[in-house]
């Protein structure tokens, strides 16, 4: 067995040679010297600290040397590295500082210029989703119909089969508008409307059957504002009276309505309830279209859209009751009809994840912006 090498020199390596070492450090002085830009600088960093530079090839070498002579190349190397990252700091100091005094020219913004530029404008979601769900409508036959928002006690009630002594009839739930001096507010008999049905007694009492129609619009209750409550929002409602119509026209219409907006995948199913226009009533709820089901009884997929319970409810709907077609002129022996309804703000924050309904009426183009222009 062969005793250490313990009179290896070094010098005899070429990389570890003072002069090579020399030379390899002035190289890169100079590159970094020569380098007129950050990019340039970049590359002669990577050709001079690298690891397949030759200082960092050098630095290798001495791991092979013996103990003695290992503190002395090691010291050569160091000094020659240390002098070259000092060096690359340096510059990149100076073009940093350079290129900063070049943007302050070159971008200056002369904020005293009239400005000449609109930003791009964004119609409010809230208009753009009711007309895309009018649009559904309208390519299936119905119309359009409108009614005004401060509305007689008559057609916002008693024409829909709300008893005088309905809940909703009460100060807690609707706003009277204030009539002659002297009138109650509630003995005033004008209310702002609280669901758009008003429109479908309006346009029964105004048409001959067949009757299809469909009444977006802003409706008002005495809701506190908070992240889903508001005093001021909007429905869509439809109505359709006909010869015949029964409980399957009504759910293969919502179905049609929830596969047109959600994906022709989506489906809808029934609940029963009690709605005094309608008889028989129901909740019509749809398909999460988020997990579409898979998250029910399974805690590795919960779902926050749906609670994980699979559907998610859209609104009430059913049979027009036998009442409200006699109030409104229709004979229920010869016409039968379904409708339904439901809250475009609701509807909103379940497509696009809104989490806070006031940011839909503060007014903020923050908000309405990202939703972009559609016509």
């Amino acid at each position: 067995m062969s005793a250490p090498n313990k009179s290896y020199d070094p010098v005899e390596v070429e990389a570890l040679k003072p002069e090579a070492i020399e030379r390899t450090r002035d190289e890169a002085l100079a590159a970094f010297a020569a380098a007129d830009s950050l990019d340039a600088l970049q590359e002669a960093k990577v050709a001079h600290t690298g690891g397949t530079s030759p200082l960092a090839l050098a630095n290798r070498e001495i791991g092979a040397l013996p103990p003695q002579a290992k503190a002395a190349a090691g010291k050569l190397v160091g000094q020659a590295r240390g002098t070259v990252s000092k060096a690359l700091a340096a510059r990149q100091t100076e073009l940093e500082a350079e290129r900063d005094t070049r943007v302050l020219v070159e971008e200056a913004v002369d904020v005293t210029l009239p400005y000449d530029r609109a930003q791009a404008g964004a119609r409010h979601p809230l208009t753009t989703f009711m007309e895309r769900v009018a649009d559904v409508f309208v390519s299936m036959g119905y119309e359009v119909a409108e009614g005004p928002e401060v509305e007689a006690e008559w057609f916002n009630f008693d024409a829909l089969n709300f008893t005088p002594d309905h809940p909703a009839r009460q100060m807690q739930d609707t706003f009277f508008v204030e009539g002659p001096k002297g009138t109650e507010g509630d003995e005033s008999g004008v209310v702002l409307r609280t669901h758009t049905s008003p429109v479908q007694a309006r346009s029964m009492l105004d048409r001959e059957p067949p009757v299809y129609i469909v009444c977006p619009g802003r409706v008002y209750r005495t809701d506190e504002l908070d992240a889903t409550h508001t005093p001021v929002f909007h429905q869509i409602e439809l109505l359709a009276i006909d010869e015949g119509l029964t409980m399957a026209d009504l759910k293969g219409t919502m179905d049609h309505m929830v596969q047109s907006l959600f994906g022709s995948d989506m489906k809808t199913r029934l609940r029963p309830n009690y709605f005094p226009f309608t008889e028989p009533s129901a909740e019509m709820d749809m398909l999460c279209y988020v997990c579409k089901g898979a998250s029910v009884g399974n805690p590795d997929r919960p779902c926050r859209t749906c609670s994980s319970e699979g559907w998610i409810e859209l609104g009430g709907c059913g049979m027009v009751n036998p009442r409200v077609l006699v109030a409104c002129g229709v004979d229920p022996e010869k016409y039968s009809g379904f409708a339904f309804g439901f809250g475009i703000e609701r509807m909103l924050m379940f497509r696009h994840n809104v989490e806070d309904m006031r940011d839909m009426v503060e007014g903020d183009v923050r908000f309405t912006r990202p939703f972009g222009m559609e016509i």
